[in-house]
């Protein structure tokens, strides 16, 4: 039966060197092997790509293994939705056509089973990060993306690869709790929570798995990455679980 709900995050696919890369796409495609056969929906919270830019002819090369698994679990009627995180924020209408996929922009706020769940990247929320987020706003911006459309592929696909060897993703350090007063997106799931209820936050970005209960009845859930965690979380229709991918 299917009846479980998947949601993973920051796969971080195509950061260098690209051998780990390899090795990190074969781990997820046999992860997704294993999901195949119970998933109802498998919701990928961002930074599934190092980079990703839609070309109107042309995406970038690689990941050629986990697109075959996703085609794979998409024609055995898996509901597939692709977030898009601040390193793959330029995705566009590809992964409609040949996967049937959902492309959410921002956050979506999803009712399952009479729960309510708040899903979102994670990037831009929060106290701080003014730079980010101003950034963001030129990112998204039609203009700047038409404008880095005109740059040939090999030219723009090139500079994006050099300005993602400076992430935190490339630099393989692993990230600490800062406790709750000091974890942004903690801070930011408090706020909302003073506006309307929640009974899960899901994010991923922080790289940094986490479960933690805000208020009694609601919980804010990390995903984690899949560089030095690999870890993920299931719906199966009464609770939301962590869980850590062992082969």
């Amino acid at each position: 039966m299917r009846d479980k709900i998947y949601f993973a995050s920051d796969f971080h696919l195509g950061v260098s060197p690209y051998s780990t890369s390899r090795a990190r796409e074969q781990r997820i495609v046999a992860w997704l092997d294993t999901i195949k056969h119970d998933a109802k929906a498998l919701y990928l919270v961002g930074d599934i790509f190092d980079f990703w830019f839609e070309y109107s002819t042309v995406v970038p090369k690689g990941f050629m293994r986990f697109f075959g698994k996703l085609a794979e679990i998409a024609d055995l009627g898996v509901e597939i939705i692709f977030f898009k995180g601040n390193h793959d924020m330029w995705m566009f209408q590809y992964l409609k056509d040949e996967l049937d996929a959902t492309i959410i922009d921002d956050e979506l706020i999803l009712h399952l089973d009479g729960r309510r769940f708040y899903i979102h990247h994670g990037d831009g929320l929060g106290p701080g990060d003014a730079k980010y987020k101003f950034l963001k706003k030129i990112f998204r911006s039609r203009i700047c993306q038409w404008l880095f459309a005109r740059l040939h592929p090999n030219l723009g696909i090139g500079i994006a690869h050099r300005w993602s060897q400076h992430s935190r993703a490339s630099s393989g350090t692993e990230e600490r709790f800062l406790g709750e007063d000091r974890e942004w997106l903690i801070q930011y799931a408090k706020d909302y929570l003073k506006k309307e209820s929640v009974d899960y936050f899901i994010f991923g970005h922080r790289h940094l798995p986490y479960d933690v209960t805000l208020n009694g009845n609601s919980r804010i859930v990390n995903l984690g990455e899949w560089i030095h965690y690999f870890t993920y979380a299931v719906w199966d229709g009464q609770q939301l679980v962590l869980h850590k991918w062992k082969p």
